[in-house]
């Protein structure tokens, strides 16, 4: 469904796709006709390349071993050989090639997909003329220019366990990703492919950085490490990170209070 304010000037569409209602926000000034059509055709395209609950999907037919990885796309080999430089970089907490997929195999690079598509999308936007716009794929969201004069956009981190209430609120005025990754809506789906490690111990990790792809591998390695990984994150040049524990905690990474526009909800450990 898309809507038109009544000055013609802004959009607004959602489309299901990727298992998850995909909402974009466009702002003044909107982009040519075809834009928008283009981002959401490129979806339903890494919906149909990429999708692990699909048996026709090029991902689970390589998983399966009907046809060879030379048989791919270059957008697919492109995303494997970034699953492995994520896998090297996370220390193995993100792994595409560990955990069981819905598919039966041992082959999942939804970690990184869907953040590193929304990506993509944003370029399409771009391309056609848009300037400031969020995508918001199932809260993993890109941020693009302003809402308005001399606003910012605002995004907040919902709590454990209210949906309806706000951790935190940010304030965004550039060009950024943010992704989270969390027990609280699907339930424990998260899984850690390294061996011999104790429980997770996290309600939710929240990464926010300049590519929302490797936002979204590091939200879900950031779990996976629990408290530990910002020491991590810390490592990871423009990313920021911000956890809830299972006990209502909170910590977050040194850059990410600057971002913080409401006062803590829940109880600090820092």
């Amino acid at each position: 469904m898309t809507v038109r304010d009544e000055t013609d000037q802004d959009v607004r569409h959602v489309e299901y796709v990727m298992g998850t209602a995909v909402s974009f926000d466009i702002r003044a000034p909107v982009p040519d006709p075809g834009a928008l059509g283009r981002a959401i055709d490129w979806l339903h395209h890494v919906d149909a390349t990429f999708s692990t609950h699909r048996d026709d999907s090029e991902i689970t037919r390589l998983a399966l071993g009907e046809i060879r990885l030379g048989d791919v796309d270059e957008q697919t080999r492109e995303v494997l050989d970034r699953c492995v430089g994520l896998r090297e970089r996370t220390n193995g907490a993100f792994d595409a090639f560990a955990v069981l997929a819905p598919n039966g195999t041992r082959l999942d690079p939804s970690g990184l997909v869907k953040g590193w598509s929304i990506e993509m999308a944003t370029a399409l936007l771009e391309e056609g003329g848009a300037e400031n716009f969020t995508i918001n794929a199932g809260g993993d969201i890109v941020f693009r220019g302003r809402p308005g004069r001399d606003r910012c956009w605002r995004a907040g981190i919902r709590h454990p366990e209210n949906p309806v209430r706000q951790a935190r609120i940010l304030e965004i005025s550039e060009p950024v990703g943010l992704a989270t990754s969390g027990s609280y809506e699907r339930g424990v789906h998260i899984v850690d492919p390294r061996p011999r490690r104790g429980p997770m111990d996290l309600a939710s990790a929240t990464v926010i950085g300049p590519d929302l792809g490797d936002a979204d591998a590091f939200a879900t390695a950031m779990f996976v490490m629990g408290t530990e990984g910002l020491d991590w994150i810390e490592d990871q040049p423009g990313y920021e990170a911000f956890l809830i524990t299972l006990d209502h905690q909170t910590c977050w990474s040194s850059g990410f209070e600057e971002m913080t526009v409401t006062p803590p909800i829940l109880t600090s450990t820092v």
